[in-house]
């Protein structure tokens, strides 16, 4: 058996997807994240994946955070992902209701800081999450490419 995650990706406070992950190319599905996630559930998902896509571009994204509780409200297992970037950003998140947090970004460009996470919060609370094109790792909101292949940042 295997755990399928519905994603939910926000966008100044709306349920969002990107082409490609092109900021300039988003179709909007919603306002409700809360709603959205509801339907997820009521489809038999265990898991919601929300991601806060303003803060993976480095963007402000307080309509995001201030949505997130309503989701985590529905009593659903949630990961959270998109511009966490600080010990304090995982507590916050936490804080919400949230299930367990997606490092991305701040898994390169701060390793240290999975591991300080972990320590403080547990492995249980943490994961890793892996952007990757055309064997590349991404990072910042799939904006920026490195010279860092999926299976090394894996190890």
């Amino acid at each position: 058996m295997f755990t399928i995650y519905p994603a939910i990706d926000l966008r100044n406070g709306r349920i969002v997807r990107l082409q490609y992950g092109d900021p300039d190319k988003e179709t909007v599905f919603g306002d409700d994240p809360a709603a959205m996630g509801q339907r997820w559930l009521d489809a038999g998902a265990s898991w919601l994946h929300v991601v806060n896509l303003d803060g993976a571009f480095d963007e402000a994204g307080a309509a995001n955070w201030a949505a997130l509780p309503t989701v985590t409200a529905l009593g659903a297992k949630v990961q959270f992902g998109g511009g966490i970037r600080t010990l304090a950003d995982v507590e916050r998140a936490l804080d919400a209701g949230v299930t367990r947090v997606i490092l991305g970004t701040a898994a390169i460009e701060n390793p240290d800081l999975v591991a300080q996470a972990i320590a403080q919060f547990g492995a249980s609370k943490i994961a890793v999450g892996i952007d990757a094109r055309d064997g590349r790792v991404k990072t910042r909101g799939w904006q920026t490419d490195t010279a860092i292949t999926p299976a090394a940042l894996g190890q």
